[in-house]
């Protein structure tokens, strides 16, 4: 992926120095066990299992002192790829006549509160709607490399776009369309419509791919071969016959590797969000 000469983002929050002013909300037993889980797939809303009133902390400045090249060649990585991001949904947000407002992407260590809760990194990348941020620890990078088989900086770009894609959907209404929706069904159409915003995220996800490379031309060869293998990394019928060795399809939350990949596709072929109305269609 050619992304070093892209832009910079101003906004990343870097807090990778500091520590969470308040107790992680999931402590032993079953709620790790759940969290484990829920680190393998991307893009939870963390309010679902986290704490739902955090206490209020401040974050001093602090110097980072473990921080490897490597590890801040990966945080220039991310400022671009969001600084692309923004570039993107500002352009498609303007041609619908709207206003597209940006994210901000919190990066942490071991722990961070959010306005959704606390969390752990063993949660995974986060985007939380109270506050509008995203949130990632970048040893995420190191897991979805070595434990899900999914390397390569376009399968890395490709979480912050899914996440940033969640972010759409809050600006767009879904998200809170979905959260009362799903107050009013059992937890099977619950999950459906969880899985339908999900896969919706991986859409906008193939949609920022196709409209930054047209402006951009950042894709290299191979590169979209990583997007759709880190899409089928994360399948939950992939996910749990891994860990389990069966799939229990009324539980999934995020979609198959096949809708996954199916709906990053769509939106990767078309550039046009409105391909990606996966709450209008029988099949996903």
């Amino acid at each position: 992926m050619r992304w070093q000469l892209g832009r910079r983002s101003d906004n990343v929050e870097d807090r990778r120095g500091s520590s969470p002013g308040g107790r992680i909300a999931i402590g032993g037993g079953i709620g790790t066990i759940i969290l484990a889980i829920a680190a393998i797939f991307l893009g939870i809303d963390p309010s679902i299992i986290l704490e739902e009133s955090p206490q209020q902390s401040s974050y001093p400045d602090s110097t980072i002192t473990s921080s490897s090249p490597e590890e801040e060649e990966l945080v220039d990585f991310v400022s671009v790829v969001l600084g692309y991001t923004e570039d993107t949904w500002h352009k498609i947000f303007r041609e619908r006549g709207e206003t597209y407002v940006e994210p901000e992407l919190v990066l942490f260590r071991n722990a961070v509160e959010s306005a959704c809760g606390y969390a752990e990194a063993a949660t995974g990348p986060f985007y939380c709607p109270r506050d509008q941020k995203v949130y990632i620890d970048l040893s995420f990078y190191q897991q979805l490399k070595y434990n899900l088989n999914a390397p390569g900086d376009f399968a890395q770009a490709y979480v912050i776009a899914h996440e940033v894609g969640h972010h759409v959907q809050t600006l767009l209404g879904i998200s809170q369309q979905v959260n009362n929706l799903q107050r009013q069904v059992d937890q099977v159409s619950a999950n459906n419509l969880s899985v339908r915003q999900e896969l919706q995220a991986d859409c906008f996800a193939g949609v920022w791919a196709n409209r930054t490379q047209k402006a951009e031309q950042i894709l290299e060869q191979g590169d979209i071969e990583e997007g759709i293998n880190a899409a089928s990394s994360i399948g939950d019928d992939r996910l749990q016959r891994q860990s389990q060795g069966y799939v229990v399809p009324d539980s999934f939350t995020h979609g198959t590797s096949a809708q996954r990949v199916r709906w990053f596709q769509r939106g990767l072929q078309t550039g046009n969000i409105d391909e990606c109305n996966t709450f209008a269609t029988e099949n996903l």
